[in-house]
């Protein structure tokens, strides 16, 4: 397997009705094709060998027989190949015809599926000619190509890199169909022969159905529909070709195409069955399925082994998997805002505070959570009034971030308080005897623990709410003090990972809401100043050189938490994402410095104040995430150092 993924293909050919020899060559060409790109499965439409349409020239025995001549050729043609190619055809079974997909590999025919539901409505009539797989004795047997093969609708097929099953266009539309079945057998690629013809809004329909099949069943969809060539004598066959992960299309070509069509993509079979284990759901409605007396055994087919080759990634990998993008930009940036904002609304509520302390130092975090809590506020009805923000210089901070935390607070109408930690804090190292020219670990967090305390007094003061600030990408990499901006009342940033942070912000600026203020907020390095800035005032501590740059740290977290990969793959789909970018020594060195924080710092996360969840990971010890503080690394870091 290569990181997982198994590459596949949905394949259109351009083919003439009841010409088998002539479609045959077509299918042939895409077959090559396929193979020269180091495909392991391709698809083809129901039927293809004759062409769906032939109506009732399928009661002629010349084209059943040329039907299985072009069959013959297929398997000759693919003696030498590895490739397993899935094609459709009429076979005669015990006085009867069968609308079967046919699954050949290196001469051989591997199985025979058989449709089981025959639509027969509107300008659909396939029982006039065909019989459902659900009327003929189970497991039996039928002679093809010299072959007594089995014919079962409860077939599925094992290769090196996984197991897929077949079904049949109308099997799809069925409510319960085949392919569901099948995930819940261990099929983790269904292969869809269909024969879907065009219809206005029909396609958006079908979409809708394969996205929700796939991700229902957890599974890579592929589905190949008839297309040019077909006869066009009452409808139109515009060629679909679609592969699907879990929902999500990954791969569309384009219709209504006078040439074949052969679309290809790579299938993260790895990512399936982590989120198959994950999904506690799935697997017990397996266990149900198993004790059903209507489940029959599934019948697995191996297949030929395949000889290495060289393998290329060529679905796109988002460098940045938790920021969204495109026409749902909006939308998701709204549902996000909203979780936040709802979270601390509920908390403000149940503790019946009008009074919420946040400390403002300028920078991303601080400013998103000031930003949530006003919309908080205004949801309840609050005056903003009770928003008490606090900046607190300190040794390290600068004029900007000193400036832009101040406009800020008066732009957005909060109570304003400026509060300096220098006096404090250099009172602290005489009491501990710290010598305030060693700028080492002590010297930053007890500037860190001031600010937090200076907090949380003003909010027992007040009777407020200390607001959190502190991010999801802080908290993985452990990126904060203990006991110290790691403590707040209500920590509304705890599910969002730093890339996003600044995603929201630009966002909010873009929609007109103190844009200046926001954009130099977004463009500021990102920094704790815990450390003296430079002679002419800039920041000198910088985050990301000290830690690695977020967005690297970004993907690490979402491919770590949310799909558990290995560190090899994820070193793989890092030099996929950021090719351009990174060196592939400066993407091991930031995954090696993300496992070993990772580890190290659990013990922050195993007493989190509360939050709320914004997306698919949280690292809460009371949600997704339970690690014991003291787990070894050994065995990601030995990986990290052999990449």
């Amino acid at each position: 397997m290569n990181n997982g993924f198994v590459k596949v293909a949905s394949a259109v050919p351009a083919l003439r009705v009841a010409d088998t020899k002539y479609n045959v060559e077509q299918i042939e060409s895409l077959v090559i094709q396929a193979e020269g790109h180091a495909v392991e499965i391709i698809c083809f439409p129901e039927l293809c060998i004759t062409g769906y349409t032939c109506a009732d020239l399928f009661t002629q025995q010349i084209l059943l027989d040329e039907a299985e001549m072009a069959l013959m050729a297929l398997m000759n043609f693919t003696r030498s190949l590895d490739i397993i190619s899935i094609v459709g055809l009429p076979v005669p079974f015990r006085g009867t015809l069968l609308n079967c997909a046919v699954v050949v590999q290196r001469g051989k025919i591997l199985g025979i599926v058989p449709k089981v539901y025959l639509p027969n409505y509107k300008e659909f009539q396939e029982r006039r000619w065909f019989t459902s797989a659900a009327d003929i004795p189970d497991k039996t047997t039928v002679l093809l190509c010299g072959q007594q093969l089995k014919l079962s609708t409860h077939m599925m097929f094992n290769t090196p890199t996984c197991k897929f099953g077949i079904e049949i266009c109308e099997d799809l539309w069925a409510p319960i169909s085949p392919s569901s079945r099948l995930a819940l057998a261990g099929a983790d690629i269904i292969f869809n022969l269909s024969a879907d013809n065009e219809l206005v809004g029909k396609r958006t329909y079908l979409k809708n159905l394969l996205s929700q099949q796939s991700s229902n069943c957890i599974c890579g969809y592929v589905y190949s529909s008839c297309g040019f060539g077909e006869s066009t004598q009452d409808v139109v066959f515009s060629g679909k070709t679609m592969i699907w992960e879990n929902g999500i299309l990954i791969a569309e070509g384009a219709s209504h195409s006078i040439d074949s069509c052969l679309v290809e993509s790579e299938i993260d079979v790895e990512r399936l069955r982590t989120e198959r284990r994950i999904n506690t759901t799935f697997s017990a409605t397996a266990a149900i399925e198993c004790q059903r007396e209507y489940n029959k055994t599934f019948d697995i087919i191996e297949t030929e082994l395949f000889v290495p080759r060289d393998f290329k990634l060529t679905r796109k990998i988002q460098p940045h998997p938790f920021v969204p993008e495109g026409a749902m930009l909006d939308e998701r940036c709204e549902e996000i805002l909203g979780i936040q904002t709802e979270g601390l609304a509920k908390r403000l509520v149940h503790t019946n505070c009008k009074t919420a302390v946040i400390g403002v130092s300028g920078g991303l975090d601080s400013t998103l959570a000031l930003l949530v809590t006003c919309r908080a506020f205004d949801l309840l009805g609050f005056d903003r009034n009770g928003i008490i923000g606090i900046t607190m210089p300190g040794f390290g901070t600068t004029g900007r971030t000193y400036n832009n935390a101040l406009k800020l607070m008066k732009t957005l109408g909060i109570t304003v308080r400026e509060i300096s930690i220098a006096k404090s804090v250099e009172q602290h190292f005489e009491d501990i005897d710290h010598d305030i020219a060693v700028h080492d670990v002590t010297y930053e967090n007890s500037q860190a623990r001031e600010r937090t305390q200076i907090l949380m007094d003003v909010a027992n003061q007040t009777g407020g709410l200390v607001i959190g600030t502190g991010d999801l990408s802080e908290l993985a990499l452990g990126w904060c003090t203990y006991n110290g901006d790691h403590m707040s009342m209500y920590s509304v940033n705890t599910g969002v990972p730093k890339t996003l942070v600044r995603h929201l912000v630009t966002w909010l600026a873009k929609k007109g809401m103190a844009t200046d203020i926001l954009m130099d907020v977004v463009d500021t390095p990102i920094s704790p100043e815990l450390i003296p800035a430079t002679p002419d005032g800039e920041i000198q501590q910088k985050t990301e050189d000290l830690v690695g740059p977020y967005e690297l740290h970004d993907f690490f977290i979402y491919y770590v938490m949310r799909w558990g990969f290995r560190p090899s793959k994820i070193f793989y789909l890092a030099q996929a994402a950021f090719r351009n970018k990174y060196t592939v020594e400066e993407l091991k060195h930031w995954l090696t410095t993300f496992y070993r924080r990772f580890f190290s710092q659990q013990f922050k996360r195993s007493c989190l104040p509360d939050g709320p969840k914004v997306g698919s990971v949280s690292l809460s010890p009371r949600g997704d995430w339970r690690m014991p503080s003291d787990a070894s690394a050994a065995l990601w870091l030995s990986e990290c150092e052999k990449l």
